[in-house]
């Protein structure tokens, strides 16, 4: 009996071996067989990304090394992972005839500025890029005309499997620049099996953020059948977590739930090869480091990662290090601090206590059924200046993260229908929230970074649209005077004589206060 059993146990080992091993077979067959047109993106593969067999492979171990000089950790173990592709760019014709001279012009224009080695030339046209027939008839409906500055040179970049740095104004575009490459990635891969993750996982620092980019996501991906689904925190985990059981080629996330959804065994990380981190200087300043670490420990070390900022502070650039090899760097503009030019810039330097009626005779004068939206700092003042603005007999709802989910989106949607011309809102709609036509953005409290006030003030003037950005600026803000007036002052706005005055009679803001935030100094969901 005993030998019977034993026997019987060899035959189930050796039979469950050979299943696995016809299984990839079979997927690697389907692979190669996808990879067989000439024509096709599947079949450029100079950067292999698997194991030892590409630049990329040898520098799985550089990747989590932050600085030069220190010991490189063991090489990774990359036996049994799927082989992946990341280079499917070939540049055009007229891309290729464009001298370095015409290059270096058209840079200039566009405010382009580019750092790294073998740095592909900008497209200046959808056609130029190589996008397959299926994406570019979705840019099409889309009703885009050309690519904007960050994708120009963005998209080359990012087709040719480097890791990617890109630094970038709000609403420039920013979103499209890694997510048509992500599905020229995902189309390249092997199909998922039963039991896999996400084959591209972006990360995000905040729910509406992430619920837009899971929109564009759907939006571009559904010609070629690419299924997305959108994981964050203050909502029942159910349908998320059917979904990931299902298969999705691409997850975008914000990191507490998306690490909750790993530890209760509803996901994992196994295939992500395409890892994006959007608005980086956002989920640092949230105090999402730690969370962010974590997450990057379970992909395999030879994936592309693209790090997407709008500013460039010391502890972005030290968290890049960790996690991107030899990257590209493009910035548009300018690294420094600055807004939009598109927006008309208003500060005016009144008392605490003048600013509700300040607000109101501001709303008398601008009110034409534009949307418009109005910060504060607390989720309690939030709620005041909504409640006595109702009161007042003005359409004004409120959105901060005391609000549920459900509550929130239904505000967003009322927002953007016109049917509530006027949000208040804390800064956790500062960032990403891409709302149509916001014609106006009323800074009631003055945020406590700059950062941050050039983030509140770009959620008008979006995708070339011209909008107006009014601040109230109290005595209590005077150490951000000298700072705002750069911004004012570059962005070829008017300085008032009383701020000038206040600039003029006070230091600039103690690290920590001015520029990049400290992490602690405010809760994620204030």
């Amino acid at each position: 009996v005993s030998l019977s059993l034993s026997f019987l146990s060899i035959c189930k080992t050796l039979t469950t071996r050979f299943g696995l091993l016809n299984r990839r077979n079979w997927i690697m067959s389907r692979y190669d067989s996808r990879t067989g047109d000439s024509t096709s993106y599947r079949d450029r593969r100079s950067d292999s990304g698997f194991g030892g067999a590409s630049a990329y492979g040898s520098s799985a171990s550089k990747r989590e090394s932050s600085s030069v000089g220190e010991e490189s950790p063991k090489k990774p173990d990359l036996d049994g992972l799927t082989p992946f592709e990341k280079n499917f760019y070939v540049e055009s014709p007229s891309v290729a005839a464009m001298t370095e001279a015409e290059v270096e012009e058209y840079r200039k224009k566009r405010e382009i500025t580019v750092e790294g080695r073998d740095i592909p030339k900008p497209v200046k046209s959808f056609r130029d890029v190589g996008f397959p027939d299926y994406v570019l008839e979705e840019v099409k409906k889309a009703g885009f005309t050309e690519p904007t500055p960050i994708q120009s040179q963005g998209w080359p970049m990012a087709l040719k499997g480097r890791d990617l740095i890109g630094i970038a104004e709000t609403g420039s575009g920013k979103t499209l620049s890694y997510l048509l490459p992500a599905i020229v990635h995902v189309n390249a891969q092997p199909i998922l099996a039963p039991g896999d993750g996400p084959i591209v996982l972006v990360l995000a620092p905040t729910r509406e953020l992430a619920v837009q980019i899971q929109q564009e996501a759907s939006k571009f991906g559904s010609s070629s059948k690419i299924k997305s689904t959108c994981i964050y925190g203050g909502v029942p985990k159910g349908p998320q977590v059917r979904d990931l059981q299902k298969g999705v080629e691409i997850v975008i996330a914000t990191p507490g739930r998306l690490i909750d959804m790993m530890e209760s065994n509803n996901t994992n990380l196994r295939r992500v090869t395409y890892l994006v981190l959007d608005e980086a200087d956002r989920m640092l300043d949230m105090g999402f480091d730690p969370q962010i670490r974590k997450i990057v420990s379970h992909i395999r070390p030879d994936r592309q990662t693209l790090y997407w900022s709008a500013t460039w502070p010391k502890e972005v650039e030290q968290l890049s290090k960790k996690f991107l090899y030899n990257p590209y760097k493009v910035i548009i503009g300018s690294s420094d601090l600055k807004a939009n030019r598109a927006i008309r810039q208003i500060v005016d330097v009144i008392s605490e206590s003048q600013k509700y009626n300040k607000l109101v005779k501001l709303l008398e004068d601008i009110m034409d059924g534009s949307r418009i939206l109005v910060f504060l700092d607390t989720k309690k003042g939030c709620d005041q200046i909504t409640r006595q603005l109702r009161m007042d007999g003005w359409p004004a709802l409120s959105i901060h993260g005391d609000k549920s989910q459900a509550e929130r989106d239904w505000v967003l949607s009322e927002f953007r229908s016109g049917k509530s011309p006027i949000m208040t809102a804390t800064d956790v709609a500062a960032r990403g929230l891409d709302v149509k036509d916001v014609k106006y953005v009323i800074n009631y409290d003055f945020p406590g970074s700059l950062e941050d006030y050039v983030h509140r003030i770009g959620r008008t003037g979006r995708a070339g649209a011209k909008g107006t950005a009014y601040s109230f600026f109290t005595a209590a803000n005077a150490r951000f005077a000298k700072e705002l007036i750069s911004i004012l002052e570059e962005a070829g706005q008017k300085v008032s004589h009383e701020l000038a005055s206040m600039g003029r009679s006070t230091a600039p803001p103690p690290p920590g206060l001015g520029g990049f935030r400290d992490r602690g100094s405010r809760r994620a969901w204030s």
